[in-house]
């Protein structure tokens, strides 16, 4: 079985000026999100971000920030859980994942 992720939630954030271009996000990514472009990192497709935070906390120079442990792979394993479509909260309804409502772009509702 291959997970899917939703689309447009994910937290990851990157600054190509703070980029040092050592390469270490490409190694620790584990759905390579990450490829290097001329001496720089470059995202190749942000909806594959889990959020498990390894190229953040693998990144030296700070050009990596996620919320690791929210939106996507929470909404998954909530949704999994439930046997339901994914969604972030608790069994009453809160959501608690952080990434917002369904109002505003986030993946809860």
């Amino acid at each position: 079985m291959r997970l899917t992720y939703l689309k447009n939630v994910t937290t990851l954030e990157y600054n190509i000026e703070k980029c040092t271009g050592c390469k270490m996000c490409t190694f620790v990514c584990p759905h390579g999100v990450f490829e290097m472009k001329d001496k720089k990192a470059s995202i190749t497709n942000k909806d594959l971000c889990m959020e498990c935070g390894a190229c953040a906390k693998n990144c030296a120079s700070g050009a990596i920030k996620v919320h690791a442990g929210v939106g996507c792979a929470t909404a998954i394993i909530w949704g999994k859980l439930r046997g339901t479509e994914p969604s972030c909260g608790g069994d009453d309804g809160s959501t608690g994942c952080g990434c917002g409502s369904s109002s505003d772009g986030g993946c809860c509702g």
